[in-house]
């Protein structure tokens, strides 16, 4: 936006009569000439254009990490439902157990054999599988000792027996075993400190 012929004579005009004014005319004459020389425009316009860089690697981020946390959360939405499923597990077992100590008849046996079977290929289907505990070395990670027992045929620290069975799901603990734990009267070692 320009000003007009006649306006600029009478700006002209008036710094000379007032020198003081001549800085502000100055600058309100360089504001209407018009706009700025590209030379200034071209710091800002780099500074629009990193933002822009930085704003669009942010919105890759993000998408990669939403992938991610879909990809997981579809891997393990079923914990739940498997958490509540493992009691079932451990029933069918104790009923096994439980039936062949006192001469169940067989086709009894052989049902639940089926039906426990039939679990544990399911949960296997879903990446479920059980943690391997008697005779391995005491792994606070995977087993949770409730017990030791003083013996000398075994290992400090080693599990002796298994209480209930632990389980993985997709190679992440869904819940530990719990454990019989070898105390060596001989040589203790063990940093466990059970409490029951």
């Amino acid at each position: 936006m320009s000003l007009s012929k006649n306006k600029e004579k009478k700006i002209k005009k008036d710094i000379k009569a007032e020198p003081d004014l001549e800085p502000q005319v100055g600058a309100v004459a360089e504001a209407a000439a018009g706009p700025e020389p590209q030379a200034e425009k071209a710091p800002e316009a780099q500074e629009y254009y990193e933002r822009l860089l930085r704003l669009a690697a942010e919105m890759e981020n993000l998408k990669k990490r939403q992938e991610k946390e879909k990809a997981e959360l579809l891997q393990f939405a079923n914990e739940n439902l498997i958490k509540e499923l493992l009691p079932v597990v451990d029933n069918l077992e104790l009923a096994l157990e439980h039936g062949r100590q006192l001469d169940a008849p067989q086709p009894l046996l052989e049902g639940l054999e089926l039906v426990h079977q039939g679990f544990l290929k399911a949960l296997t289907r879903f990446g479920v599988t059980p943690i391997v505990c008697v005779g391995q070395p005491f792994d606070p990670a995977f087993h949770n000792a409730v017990m030791q027992e003083e013996t000398t045929d075994a290992d400090d620290c080693t599990v002796l027996k298994e209480l209930q069975k632990g389980y993985l799901l997709q190679g992440r603990l869904l819940r530990p075993a719990m454990v019989v734990v070898a105390k060596n009267t001989q040589k203790t070692s063990c940093p466990i400190d059970v409490k029951v």
